[in-house]
């Protein structure tokens, strides 16, 4: 059995050197110097090796777990070396997919859906507030704490309202996610109560019959341009958005 007495005190020779542990498991100390520790084990009838890290950054009790833990999957049927290649895998994958690359790939799926004002309105809130806080991360890893204090910072500065809408659209992202498998869950639904409720703001309106005499002579008596006199006289007669108005064509 090694010890770290025995571990720091191996020296390089001139071929690699094996120190041996029990159970398979043994300390490969390389001519450079490099220790490195390794797990013999047969799979399949064939003779295999299984890297458990290197010495000192895996300390002699962390390669004895490491090695328990490969013989359990030995134990029941399954090769140690595939575990490992697929949590590699796993976590590569889980690396590339950032909440910025799901929010990105979300938007370009939607844009064509929105009038392109709405569109960069939506990238620009996302490249100001939320991508430089977790735009890097791992959707998969996310926690509602993250989201959470990227939130914060737009109410702090007085957004509330803001900070509302941008919960809305990561939301909707988490769920992009989630259905491409990117993501297990939409964390946006623990937030729920976190940011304190926006107040309503009501649009000046008339609510006494009396003042409507008054404010149509306003609109009769007003001397600007011809097109705003016009939408002046028609607005209280069918009762739509500025907006709406605006843009009306002559078929409706």
């Amino acid at each position: 059995m090694l010890s770290d007495v025995k571990i720091r005190s191996a020296k390089p020779g001139e071929k690699p050197v094996k120190l041996f542990d029990g159970g398979g498991m043994f300390l490969l100390v390389t001519p450079a110097g490099g220790k490195c520790w390794r797990l013999k084990y047969r799979f399949g009838g064939k003779e295999k090796t299984l890297a458990l890290g290197t010495y000192p950054e895996i300390s002699l009790a962390d390669a004895r777990q490491r090695k328990d833990e490969a013989r359990k999957h030995l134990a029941n049927g399954v090769d140690p070396s595939e575990v490992k290649k697929a949590r590699k895998f796993e976590e590569k994958m889980s690396q590339a997919n950032t909440f910025k690359k799901a929010a990105l790939q979300w938007h370009e799926k939607n844009r064509h859906t929105w009038v392109p004002s709405y569109a960069d309105q939506i990238m620009r809130r996302l490249e100001a507030d939320i991508f430089p806080v977790i735009g890097d991360r791992p959707i998969s890893e996310l926690k509602p704490m993250h989201l959470l204090a990227a939130l914060q910072g737009i109410e702090k500065r007085g957004a509330l309202e803001s900070a509302h809408r941008i919960k809305q659209t990561c939301g909707q992202i988490m769920r992009y996610a989630v259905a491409t498998g990117a993501a297990e869950r939409d964390i946006t639904a623990d937030l729920r109560g976190a940011l304190p409720p926006v107040k309503g703001k009501h649009h000046a309106a008339l609510t006494d019959p009396r003042d409507v005499g008054p404010f149509l002579r306003a609109i009769d008596g007003f001397e600007g341009s011809f097109v705003v006199r016009c939408a002046l006289r028609l607005a209280p007669l069918v009762f739509v958005r500025p907006g709406e108005l605006r843009k009306a064509e002559w078929s409706e």
